[in-house]
């Protein structure tokens, strides 16, 4: 056993039971959701799916990937929806396999905005954001990548049909067998780009001041939980991340404190936060402490980004956060629990096989074989 794992087993409780809402989780372990494009044209999840989240079970939760919540959603080719009744039952499938293992599984409810392209979107209409303003880089379309257009921005009244959307999309989530849901705040997609000053140009009552931009967040949010309970609720948030060119906030800590602060009066189960660079580095500029996001917030802190065993270590030894994401680690590691908690290797993922395709790159990595186990 590594020094690392050693100091693991000894000094600290990433490998044991915490709850998590109504959820006792077997460890502080969250696999990341995680983009893959395996589902059909159609958004139903195909069969393999079943294969992959059974594999990685041994989280101690499965958050699984950006689920469109309606066809105006996807901004991604090859991904799952949970909008029909076809995905809701395949989504069972999956969700039924996880609980087999004893694991538990979130889904993540997800609206691009206007990270995707016309090809992606019902009668080939323009994707839709808070600003008609376009976004430097492509969208994943069944083409390959296609540049991003310039979106239409939402009239006023469209946004409480957004917010029906959210609230339908958690109701067959409940129903596929889900044991909670994550509500997709960051990384440049719709709700995070209505929460930006650099994106959200409105004049309305969801643009202008941070109270106004975040309200759209606030109202999902509160209409989800009403759905959910608010204990299977969580939110991703990304306070500095510039992913999908969305922009500097011009006072980031200011704006992310207040959605904190106000996320607090539903009782959420969890934020999720991208600490830096979403893939990137986890320097935070300016001087933005984002421990002061995990301080202010009265439910779980979720850490993500470039965590390893040492640092995921050294964030609960200090008490930086509740529990730790893992994300690209989860791709090419099934067995990722086992393995950080005997300090075996790790296998190296393969980035030509991230997006689309078949078993290649996605259920077949390699568990840890018996003599490794042992010589680890």
């Amino acid at each position: 056993m590594s020094s690392a794992a050693a100091v693991g087993e000894k000094h600290s409780d990433l490998f044991q039971p915490v709850k998590v809402g109504p959820c006792v989780l077997t460890n502080r372990i969250v696999m990341a959701p995680l983009t893959r494009s395996r589902a059909g044209s159609d958004g139903i999840p195909r069969p393999l799916m079943v294969e992959y989240y059974e594999q990685r079970s041994s989280a101690g939760l499965i958050i699984a990937e950006g689920t469109n919540i309606s066809p105006q959603g996807r901004g991604f080719a090859f991904t799952p929806g949970i909008y029909s009744e076809p995905q809701v039952e395949a989504w069972r499938s999956i969700t039924g396999a996880v609980h087999r293992r004893g694991g538990h599984i979130f889904v993540q409810l997800w609206h691009v905005g206007r990270v995707s392209h016309p090809s992606l979107q019902p009668g080939g209409v323009l994707p839709v954001a808070p600003s008609a303003i376009r976004p430097q880089g492509t969208a994943y379309t069944e083409a390959g990548f296609q540049p991003c257009v310039t979106p239409r921005a939402l009239e006023t009244g469209e946004i409480p049909g957004i917010i029906e959307d959210y609230c339908r999309a958690a109701k067959q989530a409940l129903a596929a067998g889900f044991d909670g849901v994550e509500i997709h705040a960051a990384n440049g997609y719709l709700i995070e780009q209505f929460l930006r000053d650099s994106t959200n140009k409105r004049n309305d009552a969801y643009g202008g001041s941070r109270e106004k931009r975040a309200r759209l967040l606030l109202e999902v949010t509160e209409a989800v939980a009403r759905v959910c309970g608010a204990g299977r609720v969580g939110v991703r948030l990304s306070p500095v991340s510039p992913a999908n060119d969305i922009g500097r906030d011009s006072d980031p800590e200011a704006t992310y404190s207040y959605v904190v602060d106000n996320l607090n009066r539903f009782g959420l189960a969890y934020i999720h936060v991208i600490e830096g660079a979403t893939q990137g580095p986890r320097e935070v500029p300016n001087g933005f402490d984002l421990q002061i996001l995990r301080r202010a917030f009265k439910g779980l802190y979720i850490g993500n980004n470039g965590y390893d065993l040492p640092l995921a270590l050294r964030a609960r030894q200090r008490n930086l956060a509740d529990l730790i994401a893992f994300g690209r680690l989860y791709i090419a590691n099934p067995d990722l629990v086992e393995r950080l908690r005997i300090g075996a290797r790790l296998n190296v993922p393969d980035r030509a096989t991230f997006f689309g395709g078949g078993t290649q790159g996605y259920t077949d990595y390699a568990f840890l074989t018996a003599e490794e186990r042992s010589a680890a």
